[in-house]
């Protein structure tokens, strides 16, 4: 069986990367396909040092650092692949690859990490934060992402399955493109963090500083409650503005490496997460040490964190302000957490999990055609 897996462009180690590189373990002879490949000599490993093949844009003016800007090119571009000899194409997508076209005889099984954020339900936010509401730049925009959608929504019918990477981006397909999805949760490395039962007494939260991560509504939380302590780690746009508004009780330890990180988060009273996210990694590394979390009820922290049953591993907060994320830490200290529980939760979304869903997933449908 001929496979190739198209991945929408290779240019980082992030969480849609984790998902292609546990791909590429389930199918290790898979041929890749992506828009571009600028990936570093030192980066390729976990793509098993593959040649991939990409599409005239990795060939365009300044494409390695404004590769974004040709966005509007990318579906005309991924049509051009050839993939038309393999018996079984995987794409991995959360913009264009699952526009790839494909023959009758073809399983195509898409493993979705959102349809276009920028294009469909978030679209508003996006320009806000782009500061493309207005004039001519903003109009040219909208144009463009009009032009995507209906790229977006009439390729979905080229896909045989869409895989959704939580409940709540299957939603958001069911939404966008009317087809219904099977979730298989991405892969969390949950074996590089380990139990630790002796917790000490301060709060964690970790992220990169842009807006819709809420850093600063955390800090302003931390910053109404004096006698509580909050370690904040991570840097990005928003680090002046959020730096502003911490006092004596929170540390703003910008940029940490691995370990660091991992040490904080072991230690954690309990880690504070603010964000709507699809899906939402970091919740589960914490929760792999044991760590309760206190997170914003919406989003991919509904599926990752537990707030009811025989045992929690968190609590939620249902509005994304001050005065919520005071009463969530509040009442998360009238509770009792059991740290090996917590860490056994987080045990469900391991890679190997990951491999063996997505492997009977493809089997199944292989076998039903």
């Amino acid at each position: 069986m001929k496979v190739c897996i198209i991945h929408d462009w290779l240019v980082t180690y992030a969480g849609a990367e984790k998902v292609l590189e546990e791909l590429l373990k389930i199918y290790p002879k898979a041929d890749l396909y992506s828009t571009v490949d600028f990936l570093d000599k030192n980066q390729r490993s976990f793509i098993m040092n593959k040649e991939v093949e990409t599409t005239f844009i990795q060939k365009l003016p300044f494409a390695k650092k404004k590769y974004r800007q040709y966005l509007p090119l990318m579906p005309f571009a991924i049509e051009q692949l050839n993939v038309s000899s393999y018996d079984l194409v995987i794409t991995s997508s959360h913009a264009v690859a699952k526009g790839v076209i494909t023959g009758p005889d073809q399983l195509h099984i898409s493993y979705v990490h959102s349809p276009i954020r920028y294009a469909w339900d978030l679209q508003h936010q996006y320009f806000k934060e782009a500061n493309l509401e207005k004039g001519l730049k903003g109009l040219i925009a909208k144009m463009i992402m009009h032009y995507m959608r209906i790229w977006d929504y009439r390729t979905a019918h080229g896909v045989n399955y869409f895989i959704s990477n939580s409940n709540f981006i299957g939603k958001r397909i069911e939404k966008v493109y009317g087809r219904e999805s099977e979730t298989i949760y991405p892969p969390v490395d949950v074996s590089s963090f380990s139990l630790c039962t002796e917790k000490e007494d301060y709060y964690l939260t970790a992220s990169r500083m842009v807006p819709y991560k809420k850093m600063d509504l955390i800090v302003e939380a931390f910053a109404q409650t004096p006698e509580k302590t909050l370690i904040v780690i991570g840097d990005g746009p928003d680090y002046k503005k959020i730096e502003q508004k911490a006092t004596d009780n929170i540390k703003l330890l910008g940029y940490q490496p691995f370990d660091k990180l991992v040490s904080y988060m072991q230690r954690a009273k309990a880690f504070v997460f603010a964000a709507e996210e699809d899906f939402g990694i970091t919740p589960v590394e914490a929760q792999a040490c044991g760590t309760p979390v206190i997170a914003y009820g919406k989003g991919g922290s509904l599926e990752t964190v537990k707030n009811e049953g025989k045992f929690k591993t968190g609590k939620y907060f249902y509005k994304q302000d001050v005065l919520s994320i005071k009463k969530a830490v509040e009442e998360f200290e009238q509770e009792n957490y059991n740290y090996e529980k917590i860490r056994e939760h987080a045990l469900n979304f391991s890679p190997e999990i990951f491999r063996q869903k997505f492997s009977d997933f493809v089997s199944q449908k292989l076998e039903e055609m």
